[in-house]
C-alpha cells in the first residue's frame, strides 16, 4: 500500500458537474488525478471506502458574513478571516467569500486590506471578498443600518477598482438607487462581480444595469422588488435575463420551497441559480445571539432575526441547503450539488468547485442523509491544525 496513492471507492462521486455511480477517484500525492470506473484491485493504493457517502468538491459559498462566533464587520482582520474559514470548512465550504455588510468607508477599507492579507498568506478557504453595501436602497435595507447606506462616490469607486485588481474575486452587492451605470461598467471592466440587491428598482432599470455589467442578483426574492403582473421587478429581471446569475438562500425560511421550484424552473440561461448560506456569527458555533451594529440578533429554531422580527442573515450551512433543495423543492441531487460548487465557482472565476486537479484535502464526504461526514478530508486537515 502506497499512502502517496489513494483510491476512494464505495460511494457516488460528484466531479463538479456529474454525479457518477460505480466509479472511483484516484489521488496522487494529494492531488486528484482521475475519476475512473470502479476497479477490482486496489493494490499499491491506500484504499478509502466511502461506505455509501457522496464524495464531492468542497462547497463554494459566495456570501458568508461570519462564523465561529464572530462577525466580519466586528473585526475585519486576518485573524477573523482565519476563524471564519475554519468554521465554514467544518461545515463543508472549503472556499468562501467573506462578506462585509453595510458599514463605514474606513471599515470597508479594513475589510479589503484583511482580504488582501489573507490571499497573500494563502489562507485556506479565503477566495476573495464580498462587499454587500453600503451602496444599497434604504427602502430595501433589510437588516442593514439605514444610517450607513449612501451613494457611491469617486473615492469609493477608486478603492473598489484597486481591490478588484488585487483580489482573485471581488463581489459587490449594489442598488441602482445609489450606484450609477457608468460606475457599474467601470467595476465590471475591472473584473468585479457586480450583483444587484437590496433594491426597489423596476424591471427596466435592472435590465439597464445588467447591460452595464451587473452579472448576478443577491439572495433572490429577499430585499428586492418583487415579480408582479405589470411590474416584474428585480425578481423578474433575474429570471428572464440569461446574463444574471441568482444567489439563493435555500433554508425554507427566506424563500418557500414552492417558490424556489417555480424560480428554478423559470430561470433563463446560460446563467444559473446558485446556493449561498448568508451565514452569520453563529455558523460553526453554539451561540444563541450576537450583535450587528449594536442591534441584537436572536437565533431560534433555524432563524436569525432582529428583535423586531426582521430576518438578519441565515442560520444555514450548504449541506442543509442541499437537503432542502432535494427533499422539499424536488431538485435532482446532481443539480443541487452543482449549485453549491461549480456554478458559484464559475461565476466568481475560481478554479474550485470541481475535483480533477483539486487538492484532495478540499474534498468532502456527504452522507445519504445530507450531513457532512466527520471523515471528510477537509475536516481531517482542519482538526490537525493545517
Amino acid at each position: 500500500m502506497n499512502p502517496a496513492r489513494q483510491i476512494f471507492h464505495g460511494g457516488p462521486i460528484f466531479d463538479g458537474e456529474r454525479l457518477l455511480n460505480d466509479h472511483c477517484l484516484v489521488a496522487q500525492d494529494g492531488v486528484v488525478a482521475s475519476i475512473e470506473p470502479d476497479r477490482n484491485s486496489t493494490d499499491d493504493f491506500e484504499a478509502i471506502d466511502l461506505g455509501g457517502d457522496i464524495l464531492a468538491p468542497g462547497f463554494v459559498d459566495l456570501q458568508v458574513n461570519g462564523g465561529d462566533g464572530v462577525m466580519f464587520n466586528d473585526a475585519p482582520t486576518l485573524e477573523t478571516l482565519q476563524r471564519m474559514a475554519r468554521a465554514h470548512r467544518s461545515l463543508g465550504a472549503t472556499s468562501i467569500l467573506p462578506t462585509l455588510i453595510t458599514d463605514t468607508a474606513n471599515k470597508t477599507a479594513s475589510a479589503i486590506a484583511a482580504a488582501k492579507q489573507a490571499i497573500a498568506a494563502n489562507t485556506p478557504g479565503i477566495a476573495g471578498l464580498h462587499l454587500e453595501g453600503p451602496h444599497l436602497s434604504v427602502a430595501r435595507k433589510g437588516a442593514h443600518s439605514a444610517g450607513l447606506i449612501r451613494p457611491m462616490d469617486d473615492a469609493d469607486l477608486a478603492m473598489l477598482l484597486d481591490a478588484a485588481a488585487e483580489l482573485p474575486a471581488l463581489m459587490l452587492t449594489v442598488a441602482p438607487e445609489n450606484v450609477r451605470t457608468d460606475q457599474v461598467q467601470a467595476l465590471a471592466q475591472a473584473g468585479a462581480i457586480v450583483s444587484l440587491g437590496h433594491t426597489d428598482a423596476d424591471f427596466e432599470t435592472c435590465m439597464a444595469y445588467t447591460d452595464a455589467g451587473a452579472r448576478c442578483v443577491t439572495h433572490l426574492f429577499n430585499a428586492m422588488s418583487q415579480l408582479g403582473n405589470r411590474e416584474p421587478g428585480l425578481v423578474g429581471a433575474a429570471l428572464q435575463n440569461g446574463a444574471l446569475s441568482a444567489g439563493l438562500i435555500a433554508d425554507a425560511v427566506h424563500v418557500h420551497p414552492a417558490t424556489i421550484r417555480a424560480a428554478w424552473d423559470a430561470k433563463s440561461g446560460p446563467s444559473e441559480v446558485f446556493l449561498v448560506s448568508d451565514a452569520m456569527a453563529c455558523a460553526g458555533s453554539n451561540i444563541q445571539s450576537f450583535e450587528i451594529d449594536g442591534r441584537i440578533v436572536l437565533r431560534n429554531q433555524g432563524q436569525l432575526t432582529l428583535q423586531d422580527g426582521t430576518l438578519a442573515g441565515a442560520d444555514l450551512d450548504l449541506c442543509t441547503a442541499l437537503r432542502v433543495m432535494v427533499r422539499q423543492v424536488g431538485i435532482p441531487l446532481q443539480s443541487a450539488l452543482r449549485a453549491a460548487t461549480s456554478v458559484p465557482a464559475n461565476l466568481a472565476g475560481l478554479k474550485q468547485g470541481r475535483l480533477i486537479g483539486a487538492n484532495a484535502l478540499d474534498m468532502i464526504r456527504i452522507t445519504p442523509e445530507f450531513a457532512l461526514n466527520p471523515q471528510s478530508p477537509a475536516l481531517t486537515e482542519t482538526t490537525t491544525g493545517a
